[in-house]
């Protein structure tokens, strides 16, 4: 019997190594961060410099979790408003806010302060885009804060400068575009 459990430990070791390596198989290079996005993210990227394609990745990494409501409300993602119209600018969508990241007044692609979702039949909202704002009272500049280059637009009905990335949805009027005329608000 000393015998056998002398050759059953490094069988069990041994079987325990092989069957570990072929669950996880280590990849022979890091991935490219583009490489694992979804077309409409890679779109989005399409034709911008390094530092913007830098930057949306880390907010597509940053915000892909979003796409299941229950994961922004748990990360204090609170309802600002239902879908929404803006007179002849077109649909926008449903706004859901970080009120702490709001506040914070930084500007950071990793954690913007809103989410922006289209309604849908089924009542699942659908990710389509995230929004930075900063409070009037947060930005001293005379001029609005920018991100990669396009100014915030002031939304005096809240408060706030702000801008839509609309980084889930390719919208043709373009990725930072205060509307959007794919969104219906209807569903």
């Amino acid at each position: 019997m000393r015998i056998h459990a002398r050759i059953q430990l490094p069988l069990t070791l041994a079987a325990a190594v092989v069957l570990g390596a072929c669950a996880d198989p280590a990849p022979l290079a890091p991935p490219e961060p583009a490489e694992s996005l979804p077309a409409v993210v890679l779109q989005a990227i399409n034709g911008q410099g390094p530092d913007a394609v830098r930057m949306l990745t880390a907010m597509a990494a940053a915000t892909a979790r979003y796409h299941d409501l229950d994961a922004a409300i748990a990360d204090d993602f609170v309802f600002l408003h239902g879908c929404e119209t803006r007179g002849d600018e077109g649909p926008v969508g449903i706004v859901y806010i970080n009120m702490g990241r709001l506040t914070d007044g930084a500007i950071d692609p990793a954690t913007p302060d809103g989410l922006i979702y289209e309604p849908r039949k089924n009542g699942k909202p659908k990710l389509i885009g995230v929004e930075f704002a900063t409070p009037y009272a947060l930005w001293s500049n005379p001029q609005p804060p920018t991100f990669l280059g396009r100014p915030f637009q002031a939304e005096d009905e809240f408060g706030v400068w702000g801008l839509h990335v609309w980084l889930w949805s390719v919208n043709p009027e373009g990725l930072f575009a205060e509307s959007h005329p794919g969104v219906s608000c209807s569903a």
